[in-house]
């Protein structure tokens, strides 16, 4: 049973983000609050005072509210464009702008006749204000599921033929629809739907794209500058979210005479929780004129509330936003969210859980502009791309760390272990690696140990006294301001330590780390900074923002992130650990019992999945091969025997890229082998493989392939498995489907089982194909679907008819379709949905572009290629058995810490055995306790099998005593001799107990106890014993130099070990079992000395001769003669 978990202060980190933004909301409110007290110039408005004092302020619910209320529903639209809400079913108009009638071309003629009543009024049917093709395009706008789906809808005005983009989303009471007017110089759509507006940004998608991955600072940059190149903004910015909310621009791209921004910081008041709210439902926002007066909205006074806003793209700045930019020079906007995966468990809830705002791409202007709805739509995808990109950055970021602290844990406990406590302290890497921080302290014993930037001595006893004092119950405590966490003595203590996360490892001791406060990681980029320089704190301008940001930071140090606290716990717990097993010294039994049932117990499992591995490779109808770590074949089963033409006994140790695969297919699996080599395992990559003798003539064999990394018990890649699905009949399929694709109808639609799953999608992304294959494979008819869109309403997120698994599955698929649109075919990306039952089904996605008789892209053809059953079969055990193999070797890791802190009690106690008095045979009995103690060590270190295995391990070579090595090598046999009613008896010279080489001598009574162990164990109780023997023969080597031939023989009576064991040593039984590997790794390493190791069985005796080579250490006039 584990120990009873307690918990972990923390002042920050332990903050959901929900009630910080809960609070920075209440902020935002009472920041509003004074601006609109200011009047409506502002002039009196001093934004630095009133920043620090939000920041704690009250404000009452009921004010928080109506503060949120006019955010959405504020009634004011802006005027380069009109509004109207209509009610969903009725297209009845419940709500419109005051610029209507006029945007629309429907002002009543300078003299109206007599009795002539309002064209556009509440009441009135939106319809009869356009063309009859307008109103049919709104009809089946409505019908549509998510609405949005078809932005822009080019409309005309019936008065006068007046083009407009219609851009509608539904609300709680009815339909929203903006207009605006298509310019002259838009770039047109032809019709309605975002996949024609997202051709806008193919180009800026490619080079994204085509970004090597690892520099987030290169693809911000890059997404600045295209951003700027499809816009002409004159300033662009990167501006990212910090943990705490504030934010920072990133990058820049800006007119040469306007002011750089990049590096600057603001506080989380400059983009207030509501606006990022309404950042996650209504992803661009454009503001055209911040001067211009707003534009009022009428309603149907019946309605209960004002109309919401907060997804129209007219929706009207607030004057506080409008006063801040025309302080900072800036006359029009526009802004992008980029949303990225939230893992975190308290993510944004309702508004969409998984997904969170990392920040903004913002354009500014110098005077009044807009772009036309299709580019901001190819802006927002171009924003999903970006943040595709931005996902995989943050993750991998986020992966290297995390292997970084693991790595850093590591090397900490081993110097724990060598030179405990102060090791991790005194050496490097220390305690200062482990996570970010500008100093680290060791309280232990009374004593101190301070690396870099920390507080006094006095000082952190006071804190570790008032951590006892204030925070017994808990482990620890995390904080980035101890003025916040209520340390009396933190205004003491400056701005050089303000956070601070420590840990308790004994009833009174403490780790620390400290932080400095925030504003000296602050960097300001562009023009430099003059210090000097005073900005009117009472405006709002970036200057006074950054100022302010100054002020409420500069009490705070960087947060402590989950990832570090982990880590920080983790170092705790081996920490406490091995504190409270010094003292125990009674562990030797605990040591042997946990190894072996810890070996069994593996094995047992390994075996039992492994057996099933090679049960399902053998008798798969999926073709499967695997190579050695030189790419030599070692496996290769009877389903790619079959289709290759080649038997498994001639394939066998042929050579994969020289002698089995296409030359088109060479670079590809060079690549697929150096990869796997590194532990990064392709998926789905196809390759191209030769035939042979019957199937020559049939040509290539195309399979596709998952290539899996094959480990050894230490974790090293010692081969390649290759799981492949032969693709040959669908790909020639393919191939002359693309050749005749304009009488395609009568091999599409034909059931034939060789015709994979096709859908296809016409240039403004309806549904025009969905095949009998693809049917069965979804379960929707295809007159379900046929006219639907294929992005939105048959894959897409919420009730659709095939649901996607994430976001950016969706935005990978949307890549797909719009690079088929641009001329260029995809290959083989994994795709998966849920079919009409629910179940999950995993394909592979081609695009082909549809051309018309001219060559002309009229739309897209989608091929699937699903798994066959048996893959699928073989990827279950592989994941089974990598799972198990994981398992073991976290358990494996964790039992070779836990033997290695009671070891430290067994020298240390034999140490203290050592200080007192002893007779010269107990002196003896602590030379053998120390040796077997070396050994012990040296096989628990021992994480690198691979260069035993190949025969360039290096060994030790340091002089030693024969007899010490033979009393260890006794000694480990005799406890499991006692059991068995063995004795041991020992046939060695007299010379040998003092005679002393040169070698690795841990290694050599590591080989000599196993195989003595191995004949004690199979040798039975009824024959008595078991005898080691030793002949020395020594040999002179030039001048007065010598070295000894040593010969043991270790001989058991009875039948003897198994002949599979036998075979497992030599590298030839069929497996590998727990004592096989012992006596196959024992073996290498005699090799390694220059020796080898034989088994004979002969007149019921067998016998293990284990010849070695060894430097003596004395010379002819030292030695004794033989």
């Amino acid at each position: 049973m584990s120990p009873p978990k307690k918990s972990y202060s923390s002042t920050s980190t332990a903050k959901s983000k929900h009630s910080v933004r809960v609070a920075q909301t209440t902020a935002d409110a009472a920041l509003e609050a004074v601006y609109d007290k200011s009047g409506n110039s502002g002039d009196s408005f001093d934004y630095s005072r009133s920043v620090s004092k939000s920041t704690g302020e009250s404000v009452p619910a009921g004010a928080v509210t109506a503060y949120l209320q006019r955010m959405q529903r504020g009634g004011l639209t802006q005027s380069f464009g009109c509004m109207i809400t209509v009610e969903d079913t009725g297209f009845r108009v419940i709500a419109y702008s005051e610029n209507a009638p006029e945007t629309l071309d429907l002002m009543p003629q300078a003299v109206p006749n007599m009795g002539e009543l309002d064209v556009l009024s509440i009441g009135t049917d939106v319809r009869t204000l356009f063309t009859p093709s307008s109103a049919s395009a709104f009809e089946k706008a409505a019908a549509t599921n998510d609405i949005s789906l078809l932005n822009p809808i080019t409309v005309h005005c019936r008065s006068s033929g007046k083009p407009l983009y219609a851009i509608a989303h539904r609300i709680d009471v009815g339909i929203v629809i903006d207009f605006e007017a298509v310019k002259m110089n838009d770039v047109m759509v032809s019709a309605a739907g975002a996949l024609q507006s997202h051709k806008l940004a193919a180009k800026a998608i490619s080079r994204l794209q085509a970004l090597p991955g690892g520099d987030i600072g290169v693809l911000c940059d890059t997404v600045v500058e295209e951003v700027r190149k499809l816009t002409g903004y004159d300033r662009v910015m990167a501006y990212k979210f910090h943990e705490d909310e504030h934010g920072e621009v990133v990058a820049e791209m800006r007119r040469n005479d306007l002011d750089p921004y990049l590096g600057l910081h603001y506080p989380a008041t400059d983009i207030p929780q509501a606006s990022r709210f309404l950042f996650m439902k209504n992803r661009v926002r454009v503001i055209a004129d911040c001067g211009a007066p707003p534009v009022r909205i009428l309603q149907d006074p019946n309605l209960r509330q004002p109309i919401s806003l907060a997804g129209s793209t007219l929706r009207a700045p607030h004057g506080c936003h409008a006063q801040y930019m025309i302080n900072m020079g800036s006359i029009a906007s526009l802004v992008m969210a980029v949303i990225i995966n939230d893992n975190e468990e308290d993510s944004l809830g309702a508004i969409q859980r998984g997904r969170k705002l990392w920040g903004l791409v913002v354009c500014h202007h110098t005077s009044p502009r807009t772009v036309p709805f299709p580019l901001r739509s190819a802006c927002e995808f171009l924003m999903q791309v970006f943040g595709l990109q931005l996902n995989m950055e943050v993750e991998l970021a986020s992966q290297l760390r995390e292997k970084h602290i693991l790595r850093t844990q590591t090397l900490l406990c081993d110097m724990l272990l060598r030179d405990a406590p102060i090791g991790i302290v005194s050496q490097t890497p220390n305690i200062m690696d482990l996570v970010r921080c500008d100093g680290a302290a060791l309280y232990y014993g009374k004593r101190f140990w301070l690396l870099g930037t920390t507080p006094t001595e006095s000082q952190i006893k006071d804190i570790a006294e008032w951590l006892l004092e204030y925070h017994k119950d808990s482990t620890g405590l995390s904080t980035d301001s101890l003025a916040d966490a209520n340390y009396p003595a933190a205004h003491l203590l400056g701005d050089s330590v303000c956070g601070m996360a420590a840990a308790k490892i004994t009833a009174k001791d403490f780790l620390f780390w400290f932080r400095s406060h925030t504003a000296k990681e602050v960097k300001w980029g562009g023009a430099k900074h003059d210090p000097d320089e005073k900005d009117d704190g009472r405006r709002m301008h970036p200057r006074s923002s950054f100022k302010a940001f100054l002020e409420v930071v500069k009490r705070r140090s960087l947060p402590w992130e989950d990832v570090e606290m982990d880590a920080i716990h983790s170092l705790q717990l081996i920490l406490r650990g091995s504190f409270q097993d010094i003292d125990d010294s009674d562990t030797k039994t605990m040591v042997h019992a946990r190894l072996n049932d810890l070996k069994l117990h593996g094995m047992d499992e390994l075996s039992v999945v492994a057996n099933e591995m090679v049960r399902l490779i053998e008798t798969a109808t999926a073709p499967i091969l695997a190579v050695d770590s030189n790419g030599m074949v070692n496996g290769w089963n009877a389903k790619i025997a079959q289709v290759t033409g080649l038997p498994v006994s001639e394939a066998m140790g042929r050579s994969l890229v020289k002698d089995l695969v296409l030359d088109e297919s060479v670079e590809v699996v060079e690549k697929l082998l150096y990869l796997a080599a590194q532990g990064e395992e392709e998926r789905n990559v196809e390759i191209k493989l030769k035939t042979f003798g019957t199937q020559t003539e049939k040509g290539a064999v195309i399979l596709i392939v998952n290539a899996c990394s094959s480990r050894d018990v230490s974790d090293s890649v010692v081969g390649v498995c290759f799981v492949g699905q032969d693709v040959t009949g669908q790909k020639m399929f393919m191939d002359k489907f693309t050749r005749i694709q304009a009488d395609y109808k009568t091999i599409v639609q034909n059931p034939h089982p060789l015709i994979p799953p096709i859908f296809g999608g016409d240039e403004f992304g309806y549904c025009f194909e969905w095949n009998p294959a693809m049917e069965g494979l979804t379960g929707w008819k295809r007159e379900e679907v046929v006219g639907k869109l294929l992005v939105g309403e048959i894959f897409g997120m919420q009730m659709m008819c095939c649901r996607m698994q994430s976001q950016d599955a969706m935005t990978k698929f949307m890549i797909a379709l719009n690079t088929a649109m641009d001329g260029q075919n995809t290959d083989k990306f994994s795709f998966s949905f849920c079919d009409r039952e629910g179940k999950y089904v995993e394909a592979l996605l081609s695009t082909n572009k549809r051309t018309n008789a001219y060559g002309v892209i009229t739309g897209v053809f989608c091929f699937l290629q699903i798994a066959s059953s048996e893959l699928q079969q073989a990827l279950k055990v592989q994941r089974a058995t990598e799972k198990v193999a994981i398992a073991k070797l976290k358990e494996l890791a964790y039992i070779r810490q836990e033997i290695k802190n009671p070891l430290c009690g067994i020298t240390f106690t034999r140490q203290l055995l050592e200080d007192t008095d002893l007779s010269e045979d107990q002196k003896q009995f602590l030379v053998t306790s120390a040796v077997c103690e070396q050994q012990l060590h040296k096989v628990l270190n021992d994480m690198d099998l691979e260069s035993i295995e190949d025969g360039y391990l290096e060994l030790e070579a340091a002089e030693f005593e024969m007899g010490t090595v033979m009393d260890a090598v006794i000694s480990q046999g005799m406890s499991t001799s006692r059991e068995k009613g063995l004795q041991i008896i020992r046939e060695t010279p007299r010379e040998i107990s003092t005679m002393r080489l040169f070698g690795d001598q841990i290694r050599l009574q590591q080989v000599l106890s196993d195989f003595l162990l191995n004949a004690v164990r199979f040798t039975p109780s009824s024959e008595g014993w078991v005898k080691i023997k030793v002949v020395p023969t020594r040999k002179r080597v030039g001048g007065n130099l010598h070295v000894m031939n040593l010969e043991f023989r270790v001989t058991h009576p009875g039948a003897g070990l198994p002949d599979e064991l036998v075979l497992e040593m030599y590298d030839r039984g069929k497996g590998m079992t727990q004592e096989g590997l012992g006596l196959n790794m024992c073996r290498k390493l005699v090799r390694l000395m220059n020796g080898d190791v034989q088994y004979f069985r002969e007149n019921m005796q067998c016998y293990f001769v284990v010849c070695v080579e060894l430097p003596m250490a004395q010379r002819d006039d030292a030695g004794s003669q033989m």
